[in-house]
């Protein structure tokens, strides 16, 4: 059983179709586009999968807690977690705003953080997986970048982090950093 955030398009719906051909039941999350997500849930159901889609922003508490109360109302239990959900934005240093720098750091960062630790507490003793998609940029350090950059240097180190906290509790904690992928999703300035 699998959760996807962020899976109502782009890298998030590949993930969560490949996870349901693999013979995963998964939760599409997303946080807007109930169209989008409901998309790829049916599209999981033709291939005879299991899905549901369920709305949650990561970055807010209590819509983490609902994420989880309607995956194990749904499934039951918890073996994975891909925290794909983030929002970015380019521009140059003028262009970085107190609410720049907290739409991006709040949803890439603290919810990576928050989702994370709501699943682990629901991952039975036999373990379970979290997967984070951070990205390239992280090392690349692209002009006009400075704010996403660093939200996804911060996803490398919280991952090597909790994959030593977590590994004897048996729950691996990986990262993918795919390149630059056109989404849906582009925001420059």
């Amino acid at each position: 059983m699998a959760v996807v955030t962020g899976a109502s398009k782009g890298i998030g719906s590949g993930i969560a179709k490949a996870l349901a051909q693999a013979g995963a039941s998964v939760v599409v999350n997303y946080a807007s586009s109930q169209r989008d997500a409901d998309r790829v849930v049916e599209e999981i159901s033709r291939a005879g999968g299991r899905a549901i889609a369920v709305q949650a922003d990561v970055s807010k508490p209590a819509h983490i807690e609902h994420l989880f109360s309607e995956t194990t109302q749904a499934f039951g239990r918890l073996d994975i977690l891909v925290n794909n959900a983030g929002v970015y934005e380019w521009g140059p240093l003028e262009a970085v705003t107190e609410d720049l720098f907290h739409r991006q750091f709040d949803l890439n960062v603290l919810g990576l953080l928050l989702t994370t630790k709501e699943a682990v507490q629901r991952m039975g003793p036999d373990g379970g997986s979290v997967i984070d998609i951070g990205s390239v940029i992280s090392s690349l350090l692209l002009p006009n970048s400075a704010v996403y950059a660093a939200t996804k240097a911060g996803v490398d180190a919280i991952t090597g982090v909790l994959a030593k906290e977590l590994g004897p509790r048996n729950i691996r904690v990986n990262s993918i950093n795919p390149g630059v992928i056109e989404t849906e999703e582009v925001i420059t300035r």
